[in-house]
């Protein structure tokens, strides 16, 4: 049987890739310029590549364009991460939720828990990171709600890699993790959602002490409403083993 070979990714996506890792892994600070003769040096491309590339990551608010700067890495304070927790705070816990009474499988998400506790480098860690909490949130069921998510992802990214720097507290961040998977695990999709919000609210504030949350910041100890589904349609164990998701 003849294998088939692995697409070799364009040399945009691969500038855009290799970028993206250095600013989530702190190699380029907030506020750092990003000249795109030095880039395209860097990574043996020409500026069109490079160019694209940024043009991307300013789509994505990893980087600011302005006329009179250029292209710098864009800086974090606590607007910036109220602005993004805040859209965390709203949609996540409760795509979670909606993940644990779908019983979707979280197999990924403790996976990525396993590979953040054995990374040997801030780096890995900040990626496994970032996947577990994806896995939390994208068999929610609502592929819409999953994107909204993935729109912040890499903001968030740049707020945690920020307050790493000034204070690793990688600890308590993973014992936080274990908990919300096993509330999650054990099917207490209310529990599991309760816990990463307040997961969320709390490294924000530990982060950065201006960033106010807003009303929802006491979610903790709120009901949920009701899933948009039914209670009587919601899917018995042997129609999730059919769906795959068991």
């Amino acid at each position: 049987m003849t294998s088939v070979p692995t697409p070799i990714p364009s040399r945009t996506q691969y500038v855009l890739e290799e970028i993206k890792r250095r600013i989530l892994t702190g190699r380029l600070t907030p506020g750092q310029a990003l000249v795109e003769t030095d880039l395209a040096a860097q990574f043996g491309v020409s500026k069109t590549p490079v160019r694209e590339a940024l043009k991307t990551l300013a789509g994505t608010g990893l980087v600011v364009m302005s006329q009179y700067k250029g292209v710098t890495v864009r800086m974090v304070d606590a607007d910036m991460a109220r602005e993004v927790y805040d859209v965390r705070l709203l949609l996540e816990p409760e795509a979670l939720r909606r993940s644990v009474w779908r019983g979707a499988s979280l197999d990924a998400a403790r996976d990525a828990l396993t590979r953040a506790d054995e990374a040997t480098d801030t780096a890995e860690r900040s990626l496994t990171n970032r996947e577990f909490h994806r896995a939390l949130y994208l068999p929610c069921g609502n592929p819409l709600l999953g994107r909204m998510l993935d729109e912040v992802r890499d903001q968030a990214a740049l707020v945690s890699a920020v307050a790493w720097a000034a204070d690793p507290s990688w600890e308590q961040e993973a014992s936080e993790h274990r908990e919300i998977l096993r509330l999650a695990l054990a099917g207490d999709a209310d529990g599991a959602a309760r816990a990463l919000h307040a997961h969320i609210a709390s490294f924000v504030r530990r982060a950065f002490p201006g960033a106010e949350l807003g009303p929802r910041e006491g979610l903790e100890a709120q009901e949920f409403p009701e899933s948009p589904a039914t209670p009587a349609a919601r899917p018995t164990p042997a129609a999730q083993k059919e769906d795959g998701q068991a």
